[in-house]
């Protein structure tokens, strides 16, 4: 079995809320020391023991698990589950208040932009600062350090404090050290929040590499196909516990089917109490993937159907049901109905159920919600049904090739390209011109 790189056990983490951690003067010591005995001296003359009742948070709650040698491991959850309290204790900024935590290595960290930069030192000075820290001699840093510049695109600038850098330089930087200076363990939180599309990709490849070295890495993010294409492991946070731990694209798969509030399917049995008019009720409604089991998320690859059925209550109604999709800024992408005959004929009265096929490869992830409108005569609206259903698609990991920064666009088709070689040689460049 191989070498622990991590183990945590039992570790609980617990704030003061509304108070400030400062560092006193030596005079606040000692007043505030002189409050102390005043105020228990009063508590003993009025009979009162004890403790206040302290206004606390408990930011993480009996965590326990371990990491090995050359794992990575994903952490995921949403914002304020514990995730950043938990690194920050991994990487000893801060101590755990209950709990014992072992890592078995010299720690690189990047928490936050610039974090252990000092802002009146040069980049260059940084550099060596940050080794010296994790324990570096000179000579180990002068054989990374071309590498660091390079990877930092930051060579004009090496010799400027780091506080006239703009945020993209200091995330630059601090990345490079971070992964360059060779930890045996990588702490990365949430390193695709800042950043171009470029900057990105190189991260999450040097990443990868680190990985394939044999060192540890701990990563943090909200870009679940980025989790899913890295980590071989992934943790999931919720409330200050673990959730859920196991093999990545498992737990991602719970994360995503149990965090989103999502309304997948309705129905109303009791015609009198369902959502519609003297004309039109509805009956039910549903997404669900086109083959496999309703409660399993859809992915941009997965074919799916948008199914609701309905009462009809006018004999001989020229009746079509539309719908709409929007997505979470709340962009119309798409309006259909049927277009295939017969669809303008008249109708008994009676339930009916129509299903719209949405193929794979269409949509691009996010949430989106169902508008349905019932039509009648090629135009007049019978009933509108407002996000009748609300749906989650998330990403995938193939295709990436590594990259896991946003795709652009409301929808994300897979086209079909052609490629050829017009000439097997290209005209040689004057560079005077």
């Amino acid at each position: 079995m191989s070498e622990l790189a991590i183990r945590v056990e039992n570790v609980s983490k617990r704030y003061r809320i509304g108070v400030r951690n400062t560092h006193p003067t030596l005079r606040e010591a000692l007043v505030n020391s002189a409050k102390r005995s005043v105020q228990g001296i009063q508590r003993l003359m009025h009979g009162r023991n004890g403790h206040q009742p302290e206004n606390t948070f408990w930011a993480l709650k009996n965590v326990s698990f371990e990491v090995k040698q050359g794992e990575v491991l994903g952490i995921i959850g949403r914002n304020g589950a514990g995730k950043s309290t938990l690194l920050k204790l991994l990487s000893r900024i801060t101590e755990p208040t209950e709990g014992r935590i072992e890592g078995y290595g010299r720690v690189g960290s990047l928490l936050e932009v610039g974090t252990g930069f000092h802002p009146e030192l040069t980049g260059r000075e940084n550099i060596y600062l940050n080794g010296a820290i994790l324990g570096m001699k000179k000579a180990e840093i002068d054989r990374k350090f071309d590498e660091i510049v390079a990877f930092a695109e930051i060579e004009q600038f090496l010799d400027t404090p780091v506080k006239r850098y703009s945020s993209g330089m200091y995330i630059r930087l601090a990345f490079a050290v971070a992964a360059h200076l060779e930890p045996e363990i990588l702490i990365v939180d949430e390193v695709l929040a800042v950043g171009d599309a470029a900057f990105q990709k190189k991260c999450l490849g040097k990443m990868d590499a680190v990985a394939r070295s044999g060192r540890t890495v701990l990563f943090v993010s909200h870009n679940m196909a980025a989790v899913e294409g890295l980590c071989s492991r992934a943790m999931w946070l919720h409330n200050g516990r673990i959730e859920a731990e196991g093999a990545a694209g498992k737990i991602v798969s719970q994360y995503l089917q149990r965090s989103f509030v999502t309304t997948t399917s309705c129905s109303w049995a009791d015609i009198a109490t369902a959502p519609g008019n003297e004309k039109f009720r509805l009956h039910s409604a549903a997404v669900r993937p086109v083959s496999g089991l309703a409660t399993e998320p859809l992915t941009v690859r997965t074919p799916f159907t948008i199914e609701f059925s309905y009462w009809n209550l006018t004999p001989g109604a020229y009746l079509n049901v539309n719908i709409q999709l929007y997505n979470e800024q709340g962009i119309l992408i798409f309006e259909a109905g049927p277009i295939h005959p017969p669809i303008w004929r008249p109708l008994p009265k009676g339930l009916y159920r129509d299903i719209c096929y949405v193929p794979g490869n269409l949509l691009n992830d996010g949430v989106y919600r169902v508008v349905l409108k019932a039509v009648n005569n090629r135009g007049t609206l019978v009933y509108t049904a407002e996000d009748v259903l609300i749906f989650a698609v998330q990403d995938t990991s193939d295709l990436r090739e590594g990259w896991y920064g946003e795709w652009g666009g409301a929808v994300r088709p897979v086209l079909e390209w052609d490629r050829e070689m017009l000439q097997t040689d290209t005209p040689s460049v004057n560079e005077s011109d």
